[in-house]
C-alpha cells in the first residue's frame, strides 16, 4: 500500500456523536405520519447532503411534506440539539496524535457550513486541530456522496497530494463509496446496526468498530506511543 501522508475525516457519527440527534429528529417527524425511521432507511441516507437526504426520505416513506418543509423543520430541531454533541470515542486521541506528527488533516462533511459551525461551536478543542474544513455546500462540491466531489475538494485544501496518499475515515456506506470513487484509501467505522445491514468490508481498506481501534502503523502513519 502507498504510504499515507494526508488524512480526511467525515464528521457526523465519526468525529462527533450526532447520529442519535439525527435519528431522534427524523423519528419525531415521521411518527406524525405513522412512519418509522428504520436502520435500513437511515443507513441508505447517511452521508447524503441535506437536500438529497430530504428527497430520499420523502420518496421512501411517502410523507406529505415537501423537501423544503422537511429541511426547515429538521434544521430548527437540529439547531437546538447540535451544540450538545460530543466527540466519538477515540476521536480526540487520534486527531491529537496525527497533529503532533504534522500529518495534514481536513474535515469533509456533507453538512452545510452553517450546520457545521453549530456542531463545532462547543468542540473547538477538536476542530481547531484540523488544517481546513470542506462542507457539502462549498464551491466545487457539485455532487453529493457517493460521488467523489467532497473528498476531492477536501484534498485540494490540504495541498492536493496524490489521491492514493490520502486516507479517509468514514462511518457511512455512501461515504466509503465516495472515497473509493475518489481513488483514496478508506477506513470504515460503522455503527453495529449499519454493519449488520451491509456485511463485509463494502470496499473499505479496513473496518473497525471504533476509532479507538485504529492502528496508524497499518497505513504507514506514525504509531501510537502507548
Amino acid at each position: 500500500m502507498t504510504k499515507i501522508t494526508h488524512c480526511i475525516f467525515d464528521m457526523d457519527g465519526l468525529l462527533l456523536d450526532t447520529e442519535q440527534i439525527y435519528s431522534d429528529v427524523i423519528s419525531e417527524i415521521l411518527e406524525r405520519y405513522g412512519k418509522k425511521y428504520t436502520w435500513e432507511l437511515k443507513s441508505r441516507s447517511m452521508g447524503l447532503r441535506q437536500d438529497d437526504s430530504a428527497t430520499f426520505l420523502i420518496e421512501n416513506t411517502g410523507i406529505d411534506m415537501t423537501a423544503e418543509e422537511l429541511i426547515r423543520e429538521r434544521n430548527e430541531k437540529h439547531i437546538q440539539r447540535f451544540p450538545f454533541a460530543r466527540p466519538m470515542p477515540g476521536a480526540m486521541r487520534l486527531v491529537k496524535h496525527l497533529k503532533a506528527h504534522n500529518i495534514p488533516m481536513v474535515v469533509a462533511t456533507s453538512s452545510h457550513r452553517n450546520s457545521f459551525m453549530i456542531k463545532a461551536s462547543n468542540n473547538q478543542d477538536l476542530f481547531g486541530m484540523f488544517d481546513d474544513v470542506t462542507c457539502g455546500n462549498d464551491p466545487g462540491v457539485k455532487n453529493g456522496k457517493p460521488a467523489p466531489d467532497l473528498f476531492l475538494v477536501a484534498c485540494e485544501k490540504i495541498g492536493n497530494p496524490p489521491v492514493e496518499q490520502c486516507l479517509v475515515f468514514e462511518d457511512a456506506p455512501n461515504g466509503v463509496r465516495a472515497a473509493k470513487n475518489a481513488g483514496m484509501h478508506v477506513v470504515w467505522v460503522p455503527d453495529p446496526n449499519v454493519a449488520a445491514l451491509h456485511p463485509g468490508d463494502n470496499g473499505a481498506d479496513d473496518v473497525i468498530s471504533s476509532l479507538e481501534n485504529f492502528d496508524p502503523a497499518k497505513f504507514g502513519l506514525p504509531p501510537f506511543s502507548n
